[in-house]
């Protein structure tokens, strides 16, 4: 007998997005959450500087908007900008009143520490030392845990979504997912009324990242597959500061270094971000990135130095205790010498194209956080603003469910997953190969600076790969590898796609055939149904 769930909501990751949305809806419906892994291998654990908000009374909404709107190098959609920066200040009381221990400051006008990172204009990011993730993630879990209508499900990776239309409904809406138990190894059913997908970013994608193992772009490329758009999928973030050491995974030296006084070095001690803006080490995160790697491939360097060790000791225990702790760890006192940094793929700005509430494009099916394109962060990213796009749309989105969710049907029966034409799989090795392929032309073809040319090469090839994978998913059991490489193939070639409309250098899409900017800026937003393999 097949494992089937059933709630009146299914959210698809753990993180700041998808807990604080399960925490406002729990009160009036049934809830799940799932994980991949444990519950904090996602993103927002690991997220170091902060939640950017209007807090301090010198710092306007208007100041905040047109810091975003700038940094988004004008993609950026006016009507979102306003709403998540309108709603920052509600957010973040709301975060304080849950508990988050945030960092005091008693000379503060607002009781509050608040540092200054590149692109913003004002000291407003609001933290918790520099584990500002961390101290969020575990106020919101314990929470989660402690209520009864919310069910945590971890080693559970979703395989794909439900549409209703698919079984005889006449109304198409989304009514769950298939979802492998990694502890059973079993594809268990989830029915449910709404199901939201929480499920981070596509940085997994890149050779080089900052971010955890998890970061394949499963939500982004199931509701591909479901029908939904996407746009802007061409804007990686690359963050310029991840540790540089042979054992030290994905350690991101956060931005607020730099807010705090950290500079960027040559392996001379020379300081180099000032010829390409005048803002420095404080310019916003793309630019720094393509200073970097500009000098890195100039110089056949490995990599940069981040230098804040002209800083007190008790400045630097204070502030960045974790960064200090793991780079002592690998041998670095970064009290007294600078830390070797290189960038790194940290943040996807595009995704599953969505309202002011998350919506989709299919009925009853949602997307927040990192998964989802709001139009907030437009061509690049600014400091801080996704832990705050988590919290604001986390909480649009429990509004709509809940205004929707009494006059919502029961969905209609849905069949157990059918592996009865599969095998077990004696060829994993292929697994491993494709996937290391994949991020290796990923990083080389579509990374920090690219090329048509490039773009061509990466486009051919990912082409062949999908053939193959697709080939071994119709004929073995799903594996968490082969699910992962499965989503990975797909947000690639998105990503691919959409640079190659792009004839523009805007952002964080940088290329050398087309290095200006054009006078219109315009989203980049892909159909499903205008493209082969969409189903894949």
């Amino acid at each position: 007998m097949k494992t089937a769930h059933h709630f009146d909501v299914l959210i698809i990751g753990s993180g700041a997005a998808g807990l604080t949305l399960a925490l406002h809806l729990a009160e009036q419906s049934s809830v799940a959450v799932l994980s991949k892994a444990d519950l904090a291998a996602g993103s927002t654990y690991w997220a170091q500087g902060g939640v950017a908000a209007v807090i301090d009374s010198d710092d306007t909404i208007e100041a905040h908007i047109n810091d975003t709107e700038k940094a988004g190098a004008g993609l950026c959609h006016a009507d979102a900008v306003k709403y998540t920066v309108s709603h920052s200040q509600e957010s973040i009381q709301w975060l304080i009143n849950s508990g988050v221990p945030f960092t005091r400051d008693r000379k503060s006008n607002n009781g509050f520490h608040l540092t200054k990172e590149g692109g913003h204009s004002h000291r407003r990011v609001i933290h918790a030392a520099d584990a500002t993730g961390q101290a969020i993630f575990e106020t919101l879990i314990e929470k989660a845990q402690a209520h009864p209508n919310i069910t945590l499900f971890d080693q559970r990776v979703a395989i794909d979504l439900i549409n209703s239309q698919k079984f005889g409904h006449p109304h198409n809406c989304c009514i769950g997912a298939y979802v492998l138990n990694l502890s059973t190894d079993q594809v268990e059913l989830f029915q449910t009324k709404f199901t939201v997908i929480a499920t981070g970013g596509a940085s997994k994608v890149y050779l080089y990242t900052s971010n955890q193992d998890g970061a394949s772009g499963d939500g982004i490329a199931m509701a591909w597959r479901a029908g939904c758009r996407v746009a802007n999928m061409e804007f990686n973030q690359f963050h310029p500061t991840c540790l540089f050491h042979p054992h030290a995974k994905s350690f991101l030296i956060s931005e607020a270094v730099r807010g705090e006084g950290g500079k960027l070095l040559l392996p001379n001690g020379q300081r180099f971000m000032d010829q390409f803006d005048p803002r420095g080490e404080l310019a916003p995160r793309d630019i720094v990135a393509r200073g970097i790697d500009h000098e890195m491939k100039r110089l056949g360097l490995d990599c940069v130095f981040l230098d804040i060790s002209h800083k007190p000791a008790k400045f630097i225990e204070q502030h960045f205790p974790t960064i200090l702790q793991r780079c002592a760890s690998f041998g670095i006192d970064i009290t007294k010498e600078p830390i070797p940094v290189v960038p790194a793929a940290h943040y996807t700005c595009g995704g599953i194209l969505v309202d002011q509430h998350g919506q989709t494009d299919i009925p009853n099916l949602y997307a927040i956080g990192e998964a989802s394109f709001t139009g907030l962060h437009g061509a690049n990213r600014l400091a801080s603003n996704s832990l705050l796009e988590c919290i604001v749309y986390g909480r649009s989105a429990a509004t709509n469910i809940l205004e929707k969710l009494p006059n919502t049907q029961t969905t209609p029966a849905v069949p157990a997953w059918d592996e009865s034409q599969v095998t077990d799989s004696d060829e994993d090795i292929i697994i491993a190969h494709n996937w290391e392929e994949l991020r290796r032309f990923m990083w080389d073809y579509v990374g920090i600076v690219r090329t048509n040319k490039r773009l061509q090469r990466a486009k051919h090839r990912i082409n062949l790969l999908q053939q193959e994978i697709y080939e071994f998913y119709s004929n073995y059991k799903v594996s968490n590898d082969l699910i992962e490489l499965r989503n990975l193939a797909v947000v690639a070639d998105l990503i691919i796609q959409s640079a190659l409309q792009r004839k523009e250098s805007r952002g964080l899409h940088y290329t050398l055939d087309y290095p200006e900017q054009l006078p219109v800026a315009t989203d980049t937003i892909l159909t499903p149904e205008n493209f082969l393999g969409a189903n894949f």
